[in-house]
């Protein structure tokens, strides 16, 4: 792994620690002012830091305590100035009264400004089932 790699996985590693502890300021730390993401729920679009930070009082109320936030095959690919994590995730929803892990698909995009890894872009997903996927 190169040292910008470490790097934005130590940035990964934090925010992901940052939200199983529920710390809103952990989690806005390394996400720059003008960020967009994609993400399950409505909104789906979130452009800015404030949208986003938004969407995590929704999230921790659909989430059983302890928070589940966790990733496998984490993949870091980074350039001089450009980076991306990939991974699957695991969280706990109970938004409909009973606990339900959901699995889902993290896409991160990152840059570095000033010789800091800056997240600019989320993108969560989940798999389309029979469900919800018109034929």
């Amino acid at each position: 792994m190169t040292g910008d790699e470490a790097a934005v996985r130590a940035v990964f590693d934090l925010w992901a620690q940052a939200v199983r502890d529920e710390d809103i300021e952990g989690i806005r730390a390394n996400h720059d002012p003008n960020m967009l993401m994609f993400d399950v729920p409505p909104l789906f679009v979130s452009r800015g830091i404030e949208e986003y930070m938004a969407t995590w009082q929704t999230f921790f109320q659909w989430q059983a305590k302890p928070v589940m936030f966790e990733f496998r095959d984490i993949t870091i690919m980074a350039g001089s100035d450009v980076a991306f994590a990939t991974a699957i995730g695991r969280c706990g929803d109970t938004s409909s009264g009973q606990r339900v892990e959901l699995d889902f698909r993290l896409t991160v995009g990152f840059r570095k400004q000033d010789e800091k890894w800056r997240v600019m872009h989320e993108h969560h997903s989940i798999p389309a089932t029979d469900a919800n996927v018109s034929a």
